[in-house]
């Protein structure tokens, strides 16, 4: 019988990409020098964070929280690397506990805040500017909703247009595409992996747009006096968008391959169409070699140890 395939993930950073697997986490850069530069770091178990990911609805906001946390110290260890010369260690006394720590808090809160900001800004501009014009609820919240995605797509617009981002997106397919090379069962060379595409269904690309609409339509059940009881709800409502966009995310993914039920997918392949670019082969081989690390390092661990992270050159 054919073992079932992990769904692998990851993200694409600074002039690289990290891959998350069950027992290790691996991020490799393309350094200035032109070398390829890994950190590694291994999953922390925790008994309840295992608990609480089993359950429907719950397990959307532990993975997304738990996924900033510990993507922060790859996205650092990707900024502050690139330009340093080999050996070279970033300047400061600080430990490297006391960074990891640091970086971690910080992605969590910036998580947090942006969805926050992300959330009461357009309920804000639909009450201020069409509440004395619409009294229907659902009509409310598609406007709601509309401009939701208009600032979405404004923000991705004008962030493509740097060249730092446009190299993220870049990395962004490259990541795409080894991991639809891994599941499509061919080896990993830089030929296979860029004849895939650069899209895929459990990015989460798909996750925040689907977050859009299951917001339209969980509003609707939510009616407001006024627009600041109109944000607070929204805000409250936070975790339940997030679990129910996960639980959604999970099943578009299953259903990828049903003919007609594939189309539910579809709007986060969209989105993704602005998130991601085509990447040269250079950015695909430093994906592989992420992707090939974490999965060996994977393979070795019967057990992972808590906190261990070692930095490879090669």
């Amino acid at each position: 019988m054919e073992e079932k395939k992990l769904d692998y993930g990851g993200q694409a950073v600074v002039e690289g990409v990290m891959f998350g697997g069950r027992h290790a986490q691996v991020t490799a850069i393309r350094r200035s020098d032109g070398n390829i530069e890994t950190f590694e770091s291994t999953r922390q178990v925790s008994p309840l964070l295992v608990f609480l990911k089993k359950i429907p609805l719950i397990r959307g906001m532990v993975a997304l929280v738990e996924a900033s946390a510990s993507g922060s110290r790859h996205l650092q260890f990707a900024t502050e690397r690139y330009e340093l010369e080999p050996g070279e260690e970033p300047e400061g006394t600080t430990s490297r506990l006391q960074m990891i720590l640091g970086v971690a808090v910080v992605g969590v809160l910036s998580l947090l805040i942006g969805k926050a900001v992300f959330t009461a800004l357009p309920a804000f501009l639909a009450s201020v500017l069409f509440d004395g014009l619409v009294t229907n609820l659902i009509l409310q919240n598609l406007i709601e909703g509309a401009i939701k995605t208009a600032l979405l797509l404004g923000y991705l617009l004008a962030i493509s247009q740097t060249s730092v981002i446009k190299r993220v997106f870049q990395y962004h397919g490259a990541e795409h595409k080894v991991i639809n090379a891994y599941e499509s069962g061919v080896e990993l060379t830089i030929e296979n992996v860029q004849k895939q595409s650069t899209l895929h269904y459990r990015c989460g690309s798909s996750f925040i747009i689907l977050t859009v609409i299951v917001g339209v339509v969980l509003y609707s059940f939510f009616s407001y006096e006024n627009v600041w009881d109109r944000i607070f709800t929204r805000l409250l409502l936070i975790p339940v968008v997030v679990g129910l966009s996960y639980e959604l995310l999970r099943i578009t993914n299953a259903l990828r391959d049903v003919p007609v039920l594939t189309y539910l997918g579809y709007p986060g392949l969209w989105l993704q169409k602005l998130t991601t670019r085509q990447p040269d082969d250079e950015q695909v081989e430093v994906a592989i070699a992420a992707f090939n690390r974490m999965y060996e390092l994977d393979a070795l661990a019967a057990e992972p140890v808590n906190g261990s992270t070692f930095v490879h050159s090669g």
